[in-house]
């Protein structure tokens, strides 16, 4: 009986350790960000280090319900949790609230709510559950597009929330579909997508779509027991299309800011005094951000000492941008230290999907590791100025309510799913 008893605590301890020292070492850059100078009152929720560290103490509320719920309830429940988090969504465009141009909180007294950070949990719980339903084949084109729909739709009501950040963490699915059986023309076809667009607007679309036409009539000639000239056709053609589609989707549909953004990322500008004018208006965040972090060197100046950052030099650096804050005082150390964190966690979360007993848990930890693997590149990739500015936390690092209990959800679900494999000797 005794032995019973204490397996129940039985729960992967080195994801949950690195859990917490993000969450702390979080907090602490937090208080850098957004202390005043005056004297520190650490439950002062006026400033934004008081109300995270009251967030952080409501968190254990939430890992010790989540771990205390019987596994099975998350693969029963994970259709109706996907329903109420899609009507949550759909709430916004009546009762939500707009920030800084997006409708994407809900108003509670003095505090919002952001659903769709939750949103990627109840997703992934529902893309687990019909993955693995012993009716479904991942490589059956009826079920790929029922996929593609669960997916989908959290994405299209983000993105109707001007939140294009978000949104862009659902093509982190992919890569967990892949892991199922998923073709990989489409991970190739995402690819080419790609390298066509951002080669099309460095150099211009007409000289990309006759290189490629070029290249893939080359390939075509040394290939031609494989494929087909009617394949290598249509390939050409699906080319040249994108590039001309992507330079008239760049120039006539995306926003001027969403312009100069790409446009400074490529290096597109080549007038200097537009590029100054632009490190002074859109992109005066980033650029202090990149200061800041070199200024930090490599052991950093050291806690509440940076001087961009208690000179408050990038706008609100709790959130978005607290990697900064960790560049300017932790230097190229501590910077190196979070992302060592980050990658075991996401290794970790890996290594734990592959021993699951059961699919709905292995598809679901990739899941995980996915989302926040997308979280980590986008967010620390654009503090860096290594690609364009797109606005998403950091996962347990950045300041809010929202992202750090959603991210709490996400990963001890799994925690909570793992366990279950661990206590079953």
């Amino acid at each position: 009986m005794l032995r019973n008893t204490n397996k129940h605590y039985r729960f992967d301890w080195i994801t949950i350790l690195i859990f917490l020292v993000l969450v702390g070492f979080g907090w602490l850059n937090i208080l850098s960000a957004s202390q005043t100078g005056d004297a520190i009152h650490y439950f002062d929720t006026a400033q934004p280090y008081g109300k995270q560290l009251v967030f952080i103490v409501l968190t254990f509320g939430i890992i010790i319900t989540l771990l205390a719920l019987d596994t099975k309830f998350y693969e029963r429940f994970s259709s109706v949790i996907y329903i109420v988090s899609m009507l949550s969504l759909v709430g916004l465009f009546l009762f939500g609230k707009n920030v800084n141009g997006a409708t994407s909180w809900y108003g509670i007294g003095g505090f919002t709510i952001q659903p769709s950070e939750f949103a990627k949990a109840a997703t992934a719980l529902a893309v687990a559950k019909f993955v693995s339903d012993l009716n479904t084949d991942i490589n059956r084109l009826k079920d790929q597009l029922q996929t593609f729909t669960i997916i989908a739709l959290p994405a299209f009501l983000v993105l109707l929330q001007n939140d294009t950040g978000s949104t862009i963490v659902y093509a982190a699915f992919i890569f967990v579909l892949y892991r199922e059986g998923l073709s990989q023309i489409y991970l190739y076809t995402g690819l080419f997508v790609v390298i066509i667009a951002v080669l099309a607007l460095k150099f211009g679309a007409l000289v990309v779509a006759s290189g490629v036409s070029v290249l893939i009539l080359i390939f075509y000639y040394f290939n031609r027991k494989k494929v087909t000239l009617l394949q290598t056709l249509g390939i050409i053609t699906f080319g040249c299309v994108l590039a001309f589609g992507i330079k008239f989707f760049y120039e006539s549909i995306l926003k001027p800011h969403q312009q100069d953004r790409i446009s400074l990322w490529l290096r597109l500008e080549k007038d200097p005094e537009k590029l100054e004018q632009m490190k002074r208006t859109f992109a005066y965040n980033l650029n202090e951000s990149e200061k800041a972090i070199s200024s930090g060197g490599f052991l950093g100046r050291g806690f509440l000492e940076g001087t961009r950052t208690t000179g408050k030099f990038v706008p609100e650096q709790h959130t978005d941008y607290i990697f900064s804050t960790v560049g300017e005082e932790w230097g190229f150390l501590g910077s190196g230290i979070v992302v060592l964190l980050f990658v075991l966690l996401i290794l970790r979360i890996l290594h734990l999907a592959e021993l699951q007993k059961t699919q709905f848990s292995r598809v679901y930890g990739y899941c995980v590791a996915a989302i926040i693997f997308i979280h980590f590149l986008i967010n620390i990739g654009m503090v860096m100025g290594l690609i364009p500015t797109i606005g998403i936390p950091l996962p347990m690092f950045s300041y809010g309510g929202s992202g750090l209990w959603a991210f709490t959800i996400l990963l001890f679900i799994f925690i909570k799913l793992d366990s279950n494999r661990i206590n079953e000797w």
